[in-house]
């Protein structure tokens, strides 16, 4: 296919420069009905192409014509035999993964470190989520992925599950080998569907993991807005139906459900322009980006404190590759937590990171970033490292993550139930109605559901009192939590 060609932002291009006398929204009309710093700020460039679904720009919802070509390009840059785009997310793509496979009352196989979108669709579609913990990595303190063999104890305990779920690679980089476990979820008949966000380089360089298509997995939601170039909120679902499990006919249905009817051409142009600079120039752009990376890696391993991992860490099996571009620096020898770290970047150099817990920061290096960037970061952490070596007691790293709960309702059952609002450390034993989660990356430590244990509020509020961000509950403060009302006996 002709990858130099961009069908949608040339008919949206061609479209603005017709000058069309518009009586349909948006209603700014070209930027000349919106706010004027606004307009001045944002330029007429980007007014005249936020357009809508009339019949010279295809729809999204039903596409026929240039979005339905620049979709079928976009299949074949990543080698799918269809691809969706999203301008929901990743979030909308992935949910829309798990509404196409299952319906009330089926079983899904997840790791319990999934994204929030992941249970958002177990709880509109009534699954119920069978959960598979991660490998955690002692050193670092932070989870990878799951392995082949939990996927194939899960599988031989619940062989009726409609599929199985993995991120790969995780929010830090690392995989596992997708390949074995798409083949071992196959052999039990069951579809493979993987969480990709942090994935989409790795479809374009050989020395990256290997994509969730290449491995023959059924579905994949894949950031384009994350790390290949795209605006944020766009993203793409890559479907495989060579392997007989996925109705694309039902995906367009369920991601259609999912999305708005004013679907944004700005966001679905920099998808149509996004896959063409990753078709021509994806291996060039993730080899620049992975020897940038590389460089930054081996000079904050020189930083006395720091520590950043690299391919020392593979060998096991939920360590089976990584993507070097994710730099995963872990501070805790400074005597620090990664949340200080992110605020002393932010404070005394204008840096920002992607996510901070108690050990590490994670720093993205994608094709946007150059050498000077890179040497500003490392000049910042070599003042961190100055400033607070040898000055604050290291503390004991701990890899603390409370056992999985005892899923006692349908987390569907549990969100839509009669509840009721206890104070949150004395709901011990309690069945709870709503999410709490660590965001970054947005792992959930309770969800509707699940039986409430003082192992898990001792671990919350540990994470409270170190100011690391917690959310999910009604209320913000986590003083209170809703939990599901108990009915008295009746002898």
């Amino acid at each position: 296919m002709d990858h130099s060609r961009t069908p949608l932002f040339t008919a949206l291009k061609e479209h603005a420069a017709k000058n069309p006398v518009q009586f349909h929204i948006p209603g700014h009309k070209k930027g000349l009905g919106t706010d004027a710093e606004f307009r001045e700020f944002i330029g007429d460039n980007a007014f005249s192409i936020d357009l809508i679904n009339i019949a010279p720009l295809d729809d999204l919802h039903q596409p026929t014509g240039v979005i339905e070509e620049a979709q079928k390009l976009a299949a074949d840059a990543f080698g799918a035999d269809h691809t969706y785009f999203s301008v929901q997310g990743t979030s909308g793509a992935i949910m829309t993964m798990i509404m196409s496979v299952c319906s009330p009352g089926d079983k899904i196989i997840i790791p319990r470190n999934v994204h929030k979108s992941v249970l958002s669709a177990i709880i509109f579609t009534g699954a119920k989520p069978v959960f598979v913990s991660p490998a955690q990595d002692a050193n670092v303190g932070i989870d990878h992925g799951i392995t082949i063999s939990s996927v194939r104890k899960a599988l031989k305990r619940h062989p009726d599950a409609k599929a199985v779920l993995v991120i790969n690679p995780t929010y830090f980089g690392v995989s596992a080998n997708l390949k074995e476990i798409v083949d071992l979820a196959h052999s039990y008949n069951v579809p493979v569907l993987v969480d990709e966000a942090h994935g989409v380089l790795i479809h374009f360089h050989e020395d990256l993991p290997m994509s969730a298509m290449e491995a023959g997995a059924d579905m994949a939601a894949t950031s384009v807005h994350k790390l290949g170039g795209s605006m944020t909120q766009s993203s793409v679902l890559n479907v495989n139906t060579k392997n007989g499990y996925i109705n694309p006919y039902r995906v367009q249905t369920i991601i259609s459900m999912l999305t708005t009817t004013s679907t944004s051409y700005i966001l679905l142009a920099s998808l149509d322009t996004s896959r063409r600079s990753l078709a021509l120039h994806g291996r060039e752009m993730a080899a620049r980006t992975i020897e940038l990376a590389q460089y930054a890696r081996q000079e904050v391993n020189k930083i006395e404190g720091l520590y950043s991992f690299g391919e020392e860490i593979l060998g096991g099996e939920a360590t089976y590759s990584y993507d070097p571009t994710k730099l995963t620096i872990h501070v805790r020898h400074l005597g620090i937590t990664g949340y200080e770290t992110e605020n002393w970047l932010r404070d005394h150099y204008n840096i920002e990171v992607e996510l901070s817990d108690m050990y590490n920061i994670l720093c993205l290096i994608t094709p946007g970033d150059n050498q000077e960037a890179i040497d500003i970061l490392l000049t910042a952490l070599r003042e961190l490292s100055n400033q607070y070596m040898h000055v604050n007691e290291i503390n004991e790293l701990v890899v603390k993550t409370p056992e999985i709960p005892q899923l006692s309702l349908i987390p569907r059952d549990a969100f839509y139930g009669d509840t009721e609002v206890v104070p949150f450390k004395e709901s011990a034993g309690r069945i709870i109605a709503e999410f709490i989660y660590v965001y970054p990356p947005g792992i959930p430590i309770l969800l509707p559901g699940e039986v409430i244990s003082q192992e898990n509020i001792d671990y919350i509020i540990d994470h409270v009192d170190v100011g690391l961000p917690v959310k999910g509950p009604e209320d913000r403060s986590i003083q209170n939590v809703k939990v599901i009302v108990e009915t008295d006996p009746i002898f």
